[in-house]
């Protein structure tokens, strides 16, 4: 993980909720067809494996997508996000509602997004970022930009990087590491 300079560790250290998009971020923004239409997504497992040590933590994990498709809801179901919303083309009028839902601010919310759709949104989170291969324009307008790509742990990143300004990281690792904490 890249070093934390003071300003992203005082903005991640105030997130209690981790919003991400799908395509793009949590896979590599890549689709298969097959003959019969059905669609197929790669998602990196990694990402996966860190949701539960973010609710453990008490950050609410949120995916959101403009897309509306089965696997990313049956993805989105086994890695155990708290919310993920599927089919949303005003992703910013979305988290907001949801936001006013849980007495959250925007202030303390992070997102990773990769293109245009998560412009608006990126601009208004209190900690932004997007992944390494995310277009130009939009990592000019981030806070952060991870070192991995979108669907090669990008997400998880971003995590740990949340987990570890907050302090939370490095006991999480000795824990497992101690075996006081079974990680399955």
């Amino acid at each position: 993980m890249a070093e934390m300079n003071n300003l992203i560790h005082q903005k991640a250290n105030l997130v209690k909720a981790v919003i991400t998009d799908i395509d793009g971020v949590l896979t590599d923004g890549g689709i298969i067809l097959d003959d019969q239409g059905m669609e197929y997504k790669r998602f990196q497992v990694k990402d996966g494996q860190i949701i539960r040590y973010l609710k453990r933590s008490l950050i609410l994990t949120v995916a959101i997508s403009g897309r509306d498709v089965s696997v990313s809801k049956k993805r989105c179901e086994q890695m155990g996000f708290n919310f993920h919303f599927h089919g949303v083309r005003d992703k910013l009028a979305r988290i907001k509602d949801w936001i006013a839902q849980q007495g959250l601010s925007m202030k303390e919310c992070a997102y990773i997004g990769d293109d245009l759709i998560d412009l608006e949104l990126l601009s208004q989170v209190g900690f932004s970022a997007a992944p390494s291969d995310a277009l130009s324009y939009v990592k000019e307008n981030v806070d952060y930009t991870t070192v991995a790509k979108g669907g090669e742990g990008a997400f998880r990143e971003l995590a740990d990087l949340i987990l570890s300004a907050k302090g939370i990281l490095p006991g999480l690792v000795n824990e497992i590491k101690n075996g006081q904490l079974k990680e399955g």
